[in-house]
């Protein structure tokens, strides 16, 4: 399957492929300073833990938009189109429902790290609550205060100064993978609607790379 690449799908990509360089350079660094200098880089597996749980997230929403993720699909290639697209509306209802409750729960467990309100409402938001105690001095085991978060202890810390990396800043990637993994949902819904495509996933890869391999040994003959 071809897809067109806009400048945000490259900007997507890009951030995606930054994040995976990073993990490997600090990776490779610490084995270096192991293994070379009998030495660790304390806040290195920390690190890189944070960053895989970011590419992880905003990889998720992004492999729904370019129609990525894996799939069974022989339900839908034996019924009619009109039952297929039904089928599809369903399991894209599916999605929004669970992407609502898991951008509630993000935002929940975030807003206190923030100095910020979580919702209120069990299943479904219904309002922030009154009263809420402010978790915004946690900050992570190992890595470091960096300075241009520093912004931050006047901020939501009241004045207090962070020796570690506060908690809020790592924990970001929750409520905004999940509010971008509810908007692709809902892109994809309207695909469906609109009659552009009659599942929700559609990868296939492996076919598509045998394809390309086909070709390539048909130009070569």
């Amino acid at each position: 399957m071809q897809h067109t690449h806009s400048f945000v799908d490259r900007i997507e990509e890009t951030l995606i492929a930054i994040l995976l360089g990073l993990m490997t350079l600090i990776t490779f660094a610490n084995v270096i300073a192991r293994f070379g200098f009998n030495s660790n880089i304390l806040w290195a597996l920390e690190l890189t833990v944070f960053l895989f749980g970011w590419l992880v997230l905003l990889g998720a929403s992004y492999a729904v938009k370019k129609h990525s993720h894996l799939g069974v699909d022989v339900i839908i290639n034996m019924v009619p189109a009109p039952v297929a697209r039904i089928l599809g509306l369903i399991s894209v209802g599916c999605c929004l429902l669970f992407s609502i409750f898991m951008l509630k729960g993000a935002y929940d467990y975030w807003a206190v790290f923030a100095d910020l309100p979580p919702t209120s409402g069990r299943w479904f938001p219904t309002g922030f609550v009154e009263k809420f105690r402010s978790q915004s001095f946690y900050e992570v085991q190992d890595v470091p205060m960096v300075a241009i978060f520093r912004f931050l202890e006047d901020l939501i810390n009241y004045g207090d100064e962070y020796e570690k990396l506060p908690k809020v800043v790592p924990y970001l990637v929750l409520p905004i993978s999940m509010g971008l993994l509810l908007y692709r949902f809902l892109q994809a819904s309207l695909q469906i609607w609109r009659g552009e495509t009659d599942r929700l996933v559609a990868s296939h890869e492996v076919e598509d790379e045998i394809e390309e391999v086909r070709e390539q040994m048909g130009e070569h003959d």
